[in-house]
C-alpha cells in the first residue's frame, strides 16, 4: 500500500482509499454510484437525508456515506439487501410529498420532473405507493415575491443544500432551517418573503437545490434545453467561468462552473443579468447622422429612448456604405489634418484578441499612439506604482489566495458590491479565523466581517498607510533580511515617514494612534498579509501615491512573494487586465513594453511591418481636452472611433467631456446599444454581445480565459473582431486573419507572439482543452504561476523600488459653498454605466432607480426623510436624484454610483489628473445637497423599449 492510502473492501472487492476520504468519494472513484440528495460536491456533507446510506460490517446502524470516513480494513456493502431497501425507502418517502406538477424537469427527459429526486428514483426504480401519497403533507404556499427566484417549498426536502449555499459558502446569512419535527421548514431572515429579505440574488441556493423547490423564474417549466454552452461571465474582472443554457437562441438560464476563480459560484449580474443580449433596444443595423442633424450634448439628459427615437437623428444604411464612411472619413482626416488627428478608445468589455486588433489598428492604421481604454478611469495610477516598483503592473498573488492570509487588508473596496464572489473567499477565511481589517471611508458590508475597520477621512489615504509603515519600523518589525536582499531605497523610506507617525498621523486621518499600530502590528507579525484594494485607491490626483505606500507597507513586512500574501489591485471589468496586457493604453506596446524604448519600438516595427510612432500618445481625459484644442493646435483631435466605450457617461466633467465628442469631425461608436456615446456619433456600428461571441478574456487573477458563442447576434449585428478587420482593409492595412469567428484563433497567436515573455506556453489549443490557464506560463507543461516575485521581481536590478510618497491634497476641498465631498462608485446590481446590466430584466427589477446615500446625522441636519428629492451641485454640473439612508457613508459626504444616466454622477467630478497615472479624480471632489428639485422624467433604459433596427 503506497503512502497516504487505505485499503478496504467494498462490495466484496478489495478497493483504495486517499487518507481521509469518505465512502462516498472512495466508491465513486471506483465506479460504484451510491444515491445522493443533501450532497453536493465542493460544499460540506451534511448527511441529513440519509438516501446515500451503506452497510458497514459490524455496525448496528446503516451509514451516511457522504460524512463517513473510511478506514483501514473496513468492509463496506453499497448494494446489501438491507442498503437498497433503505435508500429505495428514503427516496419513496419523499418523493410521496412531491407535488404533482414538478418545476425542475430534467434537462434532456420532461418526465423527471422533480430533478434529481425523479432522476434517482427513475434509476433506483422506485415508484410511490398509494396509501404514501394519501399521507402527503399540507403543501407550503408558493412564494413568488422575488424578481429573480421562485420559491416552491411543496418541493422542498429539507435537504439544506441551500441553507449550506447561502450561509457556507457565499457567507450572506439568509437563508436558514426553522422549526422543529413535521413543522421544520426552509425561511428567509425572520421567516420573511424571500423578495422582503436580505437575498443579494447571488442565486447560490437555485444552482444547489435539487428538486426545483428554489428556482430561476426564467426557468419554471420544461427544463428541455437545445445546448449548454460554457463560457465567461461578461461582467467584473473576477473572471467566473460559466454555463449559457440556450433555448430557441435564448439563453434561459446561467450555472456557475467549477473554474479557478469561482468554483461554481456566481453573483447576481452574472446568474441573472444575461437577458440584455435579448433587449429589443439591440443595435442591429449601421446608423449614419441624417445630414444638418446638429450634434447637442446638453439634450443627452432628455433624450427620446422611445422606440423610434433614434430615426429623428439617424438613418438606416448598408454595411458597406456605413464602413466607407467610417474608414473614408478617418483616413481623409489622417492624410489631411496629420496622424495626431485621430484617437481610439477600445473596450475592457471585449476580448483580448479585440483589443489587441484595436491598439493595432491605431497604432499601423492611425500612425499614432492616441489609444486608450477604461483602465485610465479605473487602475492606472495603480499600475503606474506597479510597475515602477515591482516591475509588474498584475497581481502577485491571486485572490482564492486569501484562503492561506492571516490578515487580509482590504481598502478603497468595496468587495461584496464590486467583486461579490472574490468576497465570499474573504468571507470564507473570516470564518476560518483570518482577520480582515477594511480601511474606507465608507463601512460597506465586507466590515460585518472585519476584524477591524479604519473608516479614515476621505483624502487621507497617504497620511494613514505611511502612519503604518512608521509604525512598522518605529516597533522592530521590518523584514531585515528581505530588504537587505529583495528591495531598494529603503533608508530615503524610512527617512520620509519619520514625520508620519500614528500619533500624528490620528487627527489627520480620524484614526486613533494605537489602533493604527495594532493593526501595523498584526500586518507585520502575520504568517501571510495580503492587501486587496480598488478605484477607492487609484481614483485620485495622489492615487499613485497611494499605491507605492502599499508596495511599501508589503515590502518592508516581507508581505509580498509568498501564499497568503502580496498586492491585489481588484480589476473592475471583465477585461481590463487583459485589454491592458495587450496594449490598449498609450504609453505601451503589448506586455508593458514602452513605445519610447528603441528595442522594443524596433521590434514591433519588423513584427507589424509598418513604421511606428515612438512617442507615448494621449490618454483619454488628455484627448477630450484635445478634441477641444484650438484649431492652430498640431495635435487636435479631430476624429475618433470608439468601439464598446461610452466616455459619455464614464469620463469626469461629463459637461466637458460631451463637448468634445460633439466637436469632433468625425466620430465612429461600435456598440450593441444606442449608448449615450452614440447618439453623438456620426456612424454607429451594431456589434455583438459577448455570448454571441468567441474570444478570450484575461482576470484579475492572470487568468487567461475563453469565452464560446452560445447564440447568434441580432439582425445585421457583427462581430467587432470583423468590424475592426473591415476598417483595417478599407484603411489599405494588409492583414489576413483567414478561420472561424473573424480568425479569432489566428489573431490570438499573433498576440501570443508579441506578448512571448507572459503566456508562451497558453495556445489556442491548450485554452480550448482547458478553459482557463494562468500567466506567467512560458511552456506547454507549465500549470502558470499563480504566486509571482517568489524569488525576484522583473525590475532592472530584480529589486523591489520602494518610492516614498507624501501627503498631496485632493484637488477640490469643500468649502462654505460646497461642504461635502462626492464619491463615486458601483453598486450590486449594475455595471460600468448600466448600458448592459439597466437593460436586464432582474436588474433593472432589484435596483430600478438612481438614488444618492448619506448617513441619518446629514439626513436629519438637511431636513431630508429617507425616499425624498435632493439636488446635488458641483462647480461643474448637478443632478437631481433620490435619498437612501446609509450609515456607513461618514458625515460630510454622499455617494452615487455612476451607472444612471438620468442621474449621471459624473456631470459633478473632478477632471483633475493624478501626474503619474494619468487617472481623473473620481472619488473625491466638493458638492453642496439641498433639498428637493425637479427628476427627469425618464427612469431607467429598460423603461423606454424598442428595437433599434
Amino acid at each position: 500500500m503506497s503512502a497516504g492510502k487505505i485499503t478496504f473492501t467494498l462490495d466484496g472487492r478489495v478497493a483504495e482509499a486517499v487518507e481521509g476520504e469518505t465512502i462516498f468519494q472512495a466508491a465513486e472513484r471506483a465506479g460504484v454510484e451510491i444515491p445522493r440528495l443533501c450532497y453536493q460536491e465542493g460544499m460540506r456533507p451534511d448527511g441529513n437525508c440519509r438516501a446515500c446510506v451503506v452497510e458497514v460490517k459490524g455496525e448496528r446502524t446503516l451509514a451516511p456515506s457522504c460524512c463517513r470516513a473510511v478506514t483501514p480494513g473496513m468492509e463496506v456493502q453499497v448494494q446489501s439487501e438491507r442498503a437498497l431497501k433503505s435508500q429505495k425507502m428514503v427516496l419513496e418517502m419523499l418523493l410521496s410529498d412531491m407535488p404533482d406538477t414538478g418545476y425542475k424537469w430534467s434537462e434532456t427527459e420532461e418526465s423527471l420532473q422533480h430533478g434529481e429526486l425523479s432522476e434517482w428514483a427513475a434509476r433506483m426504480e422506485v415508484s410511490v405507493r398509494p396509501e404514501l401519497k394519501a399521507l402527503r403533507r399540507e403543501q407550503p404556499i408558493a412564494d413568488m415575491s422575488h424578481p429573480a427566484m421562485a420559491v416552491n417549498l411543496d418541493a422542498c426536502i429539507q435537504c439544506n443544500r441551500c441553507v449550506r449555499a447561502c450561509r457556507e459558502e457565499q457567507v450572506n446569512d439568509v437563508i436558514g432551517y426553522a422549526m422543529r419535527g413535521a413543522h421544520s421548514e426552509i425561511v428567509f431572515d425572520l421567516n420573511d418573503p424571500m423578495g422582503d429579505s436580505t437575498c443579494v440574488a447571488c442565486g447560490e441556493c437555485v444552482q444547489a437545490c435539487p428538486t426545483g423547490a428554489l428556482m430561476p423564474k426564467t426557468q419554471v417549466g420544461s427544463q428541455v434545453v437545445d445546448k449548454k454552452v460554457d463560457s465567461v461571465c461578461p461582467f467584473c474582472g473576477v473572471g467566473c467561468l460559466v454555463t449559457y443554457k440556450v433555448k430557441d437562441n435564448k439563453i434561459i438560464s446561467v450555472d456557475g462552473r467549477d473554474g479557478p476563480a469561482n468554483h461554481g459560484r456566481l453573483c447576481v449580474k452574472g446568474r441573472f443579468g444575461f437577458d440584455y443580449a435579448h433587449s429589443p433596444q439591440r443595435l442591429t443595423k449601421p446608423l449614419i447622422r441624417k445630414e444638418g442633424v446638429a450634434k447637442d450634448p446638453s439634450a443627452l439628459q432628455d433624450l427620446n429612448r422611445s422606440s423610434n427615437g433614434w430615426s429623428e437623428v439617424f438613418r438606416e444604411a448598408s454595411w458597406e456604405e456605413a464602413l466607407g464612411l467610417a474608414a473614408g472619413g478617418l483616413k481623409n482626416l489622417r492624410d489631411t489634418r496629420g496622424k495626431k488627428s485621430l484617437a481610439g478608445f477600445g473596450s475592457a468589455k471585449g476580448s483580448n484578441e479585440e483589443a489587441y486588433l484595436f491598439q493595432k489598428l491605431v497604432r499601423t492604421g492611425f500612425g499614432s499612439n492616441n489609444v486608450d481604454h477604461c483602465t485610465r478611469l479605473c487602475h492606472a495610477s495603480s499600475v503606474a506604482a506597479l510597475l515602477e516598483g515591482v516591475g509588474s503592473g498584475a497581481v502577485s498573488n491571486q485572490v482564492s489566495d486569501v484562503a492561506h492570509a492571516e490578515l487580509i487588508f482590504v481598502i478603497g473596496s468595496n468587495p461584496t458590491s464590486n467583486h461579490p464572489v472574490a468576497a465570499t473567499w474573504m468571507k470564507n477565511a473570516a470564518k476560518r479565523g483570518a482577520k480582515i481589517v477594511l480601511a474606507d471611508p465608507r463601512v460597506t458590508d465586507i466590515g460585518k466581517h472585519a476584524w477591524r475597520t479604519l473608516q479614515f477621512k476621505a483624502d487621507t489615504d497617504v497620511a494613514m498607510l505611511n502612519a503604518l509603515i512608521h509604525a512598522v519600523i518605529d516597533e522592530g518589525l521590518v523584514d531585515h533580511d528581505f530588504i537587505s536582499k529583495r528591495a531598494s531605497n529603503y533608508q530615503a523610506l524610512r527617512e520620509n515617514v519619520k514625520g508620519y507617525s500614528p500619533e500624528a498621523m490620528a487627527p489627520i486621518c480620524g484614526i486613533q494612534a494605537n489602533t493604527l499600530r495594532e493593526v501595523a502590528r498584526a500586518f507585520a507579525t502575520a504568517k501571510g498579509a495580503m492587501i486587496l484594494w480598488g478605484m477607492g485607491i487609484s481614483q485620485h490626483v495622489h492615487g499613485t501615491d497611494n499605491a507605492r505606500c502599499l508596495i511599501a507597507l508589503s515590502t518592508v513586512t516581507g508581505q509580498i512573494g509568498k501564499p497568503g500574501s502580496g498586492l491585489h489591485p481588484l480589476r473592475g471589468q471583465n477585461n481590463v487586465q487583459g485589454a491592458s496586457d495587450a496594449g490598449l493604453i498609450p504609453m505601451m506596446f503589448p506586455n508593458y513594453q514602452r513605445v519610447d524604448n528603441a528595442a522594443a519600438h524596433s521590434w514591433f516595427e519588423n513584427f507589424w511591418d509598418t513604421k511606428l510612432d515612438d512617442k507615448p500618445g494621449y490618454t483619454v481625459v488628455e484627448i477630450m481636452h484635445k478634441a477641444l484644442a484650438p484649431d492652430s493646435d498640431p495635435h487636435k483631435v479631430r476624429g475618433m472611433y470608439i468601439m464598446g466605450e461610452n466616455p459619455a457617461m464614464s469620463d469626469p466633467d461629463l459637461n466637458h467631456a460631451r463637448h468634445a465628442l460633439a466637436s469632433l469631425e468625425l466620430l465612429v461608436v461600435q456598440d450593441i446599444f444606442m449608448t449615450e456615446t452614440a447618439w453623438l456619433a456620426d456612424v454607429v456600428l451594431p456589434a455583438t454581445a459577448w455570448p454571441e461571441k468567441t474570444g478570450t478574456v484575461s482576470n484579475t487573477d492572470r487568468m487567461v480565459q475563453m469565452g464560446r458563442q452560445a447564440i447568434d447576434p441580432p439582425g445585421e449585428a457583427r462581430p467587432d473582431l470583423w468590424i475592426i478587420q473591415q476598417l483595417a482593409s478599407r484603411m489599405d492595412l494588409q492583414w489576413h486573419y483567414p478561420g472561424e469567428h473573424s480568425g479569432v484563433a489566428v489573431v490570438y497567436e499573433e498576440m501570443r507572439q508579441a506578448m512571448h515573455a507572459a503566456i508562451a506556453g497558453i495556445t489556442w489549443e491548450r485554452l480550448e482543452r482547458e478553459s482557463s490557464v494562468t500567466y506567467p506560463c512560458l511552456s506547454a507543461d507549465d500549470p502558470g504561476q499563480s504566486t509571482v516575485f517568489t524569488e525576484n521581481f522583473p525590475t532592472p536590478d530584480g529589486r523591489v523600488k520602494l518610492v516614498p510618497a507624501d501627503i498631496i491634497p485632493a484637488a477640490e476641498r469643500p468649502d462654505a459653498d460646497f461642504p461635502f465631498v462626492l464619491i463615486t462608485g458601483r453598486q450590486l446590481e449594475h455595471w460600468h454605466t448600466g448600458s448592459m446590466t439597466r437593460r436586464a430584466t432582474v436588474l433593472d427589477a432589484l435596483e430600478p432607480m438612481a438614488t444618492a446615500s448619506l448617513c441619518g446625522s446629514d439626513l436629519l441636519t438637511l431636513g431630508v426623510l429617507e425616499g425624498e428629492v435632493i439636488t446635488v451641485r458641483s462647480r461643474r454640473g448637478e443632478v437631481v436624484i433620490r435619498v437612501r439612508r446609509d450609515d456607513g457613508t461618514p458625515q460630510g459626504a454622499v455617494f452615487i454610483p455612476f451607472a444612471y444616466y438620468e442621474a449621471a454622477a459624473n456631470l459633478m467630478t473632478n477632471a483633475a489628473l493624478d501626474p503619474f497615472g494619468k487617472i481623473p479624480e473620481f472619488k473625491y471632489c466638493a458638492v453642496a445637497v439641498v433639498r428637493g428639485g425637479e427628476l427627469t422624467a425618464v427612469a431607467g433604459y429598460r423603461r423606454a423599449a424598442g428595437r433599434v433596427a
